[in-house]
């Protein structure tokens, strides 16, 4: 394209007896040149890029199993950290979970107001939470 360019201002160059006219001829060709720049760059960049953001692409490839039972619910999940990074809370029905790296993730489940997080296992990168009833003192 640059070279197209070059070739273009210099005919219109040697035509330089007519004055203005080669003037506004070169101003049209760098025109049309940066608008066929950015329509080739749009052309590349559009076919390497996903079409969706890399936060979306972890959300589409992380796998959870959720087991509903008839008195508790058990999630099972790989969250990656060490067990002291890996935090986990159930509010309003959300059940939260944070790992390192900027890993986290929301995960809608349906619960009672009086269930809760009972047991919560961490083990080779793998998150095993019991969600049930809590029991009142």
């Amino acid at each position: 394209m640059v070279l197209l360019f070059l070739g273009v201002v210099y005919m219109l160059s040697l035509r330089s007896s007519q004055g203005y006219v080669s003037f506004i001829l070169i101003g049209v060709a760098a025109v049309f040149m940066v608008y066929w720049v950015r329509v080739l760059k749009k052309m590349t960049v559009e076919n390497n890029t996903p079409q969706y953001t890399s936060k979306e692409a972890d959300t589409k490839n992380w796998v959870y199993d959720l087991i509903k039972g008839e008195k508790e619910i058990i999630f099972v999940a790989e969250v990656p950290g060490p067990e002291d990074q890996v935090t986990v809370r159930l509010i309003d029905g959300i059940l939260y979970v944070r790992g390192s790296a900027h890993f986290s993730k929301e995960i809608p489940i349906e619960t009672t107001p009086d269930m809760g997080i009972h047991d919560f296992k961490y083990r080779n990168g793998v998150l095993t939470l019991r969600i049930k009833k809590l029991e009142t003192l």
